[in-house]
């Protein structure tokens, strides 16, 4: 098991239960916890990103050990 992409997923999972927390204050109107989980949302697309970046590199050097 490759521990970059395991480190990857782990931060993501963390970033989503953060911003579900703020996505439900606003749900029920809180106008501050939207704009904390649209933050929220603009930082998990970036760390989403980097978790390709990492598998396309892992893939690659993996393929080139066979």
């Amino acid at each position: 098991m490759n521990q970059k992409i395991v480190e990857a997923w782990a931060l993501i999972k963390e970033a989503v239960a953060e911003i579900d927390v703020d996505v439900l204050k606003n749900a029920k109107g809180n106008a501050s916890a939207g704009i904390r989980a649209r933050k929220g949302l603009r930082a998990l697309r970036n760390k989403l990103s980097e978790l390709v970046k990492v598998t396309l590199e892992e893939g690659k050097t993996g393929a080139e050990e066979e």
